[in-house]
């Protein structure tokens, strides 16, 4: 799933949490969201190192401002809220934002919902591992070249805070961040096949496959909590 999620946000410009937070929350939740933070602030390098003179360095600073308080809220959420709760919250983040992507939904890029939107993603990135959405929704209408680079320092700048903010809460496990390091390998190769596919991929149809990809791993995930709320003692 982070080879895939690679192949999509090195594509697109995000993906990466979308595609591979539900699998990972389902296999070692007690890792989640440190372990996807540390690829989600690799891989934009990757973008970065072509494409940063791209950036929109105005609305990042908007989008940045927004994360900060929205970050300490999903802090907040990753000490008081159980593992187990925090699965659901990462499945309907999920389908949420597979909605709302479907439907294409376009809203206006200005300060106030370029804001708004870090600020939801400093909540939901925080505490799930998926922040992407938010703010790629209000930069889908720019230009490939342009929500690529500006989603990219704003990922890595994320995912830097949140990881920070993790560790300061002691919700940051030293083997998180080494799964974390280990499935860069997959994120890498990843990123490496996006760029020779980029030019064929069929934008409609590959979305299509991968958010139902995303939609399944989301339901998996919160029949594998309502089963596991079920069976405790």
């Amino acid at each position: 799933m982070v080879f895939v999620g690679a192949i999509v946000q090195g594509a697109v410009g995000f993906g990466l949490g979308l595609v591979a937070a539900p699998v990972l929350t389902i296999m070692v939740p007690d890792l989640m969201p440190g372990a996807i933070q540390v690829v989600n602030m690799t891989l934009p390098l990757f973008t970065l190192v072509t494409e940063w003179r791209r950036v929109d360095w105005r609305g990042l600073g908007f989008a940045v401002l927004g994360r900060v308080p929205g970050s300490v809220i999903g802090a907040v959420i990753v000490v008081y809220v159980s593992v187990y709760t925090r699965g659901v919250l990462v499945a309907v983040m999920v389908l949420v934002a597979v909605v709302l992507t479907a439907r294409a939904l376009s809203v206006p890029r200005n300060a106030a919902t370029i804001a708004s939107a870090g600020f939801v993603s400093g909540v939901t990135g925080t505490a799930t591992g998926i922040g992407g959405p938010p703010v790629a929704l209000v930069y889908q209408n720019a230009k490939g070249p342009q929500i690529r680079a500006t989603l990219a320092m704003f990922f890595f700048l994320s995912a830097a805070q949140s990881l920070v903010i993790l560790y300061v809460v002691d919700e940051l496990p030293a083997q998180a961040l080494v799964t974390g390091a280990v499935l860069i390998v997959p994120m890498a190769l990843g990123f490496l096949a996006c760029g020779p596919l980029r030019r064929y991929l069929d934008g409609g149809k590959v979305r299509v496959a991968v958010l139902a990809v995303a939609a399944a791993s989301a339901v998996a995930l919160i029949a594998q909590n309502v089963v596991t709320q079920v069976l405790a003692p």
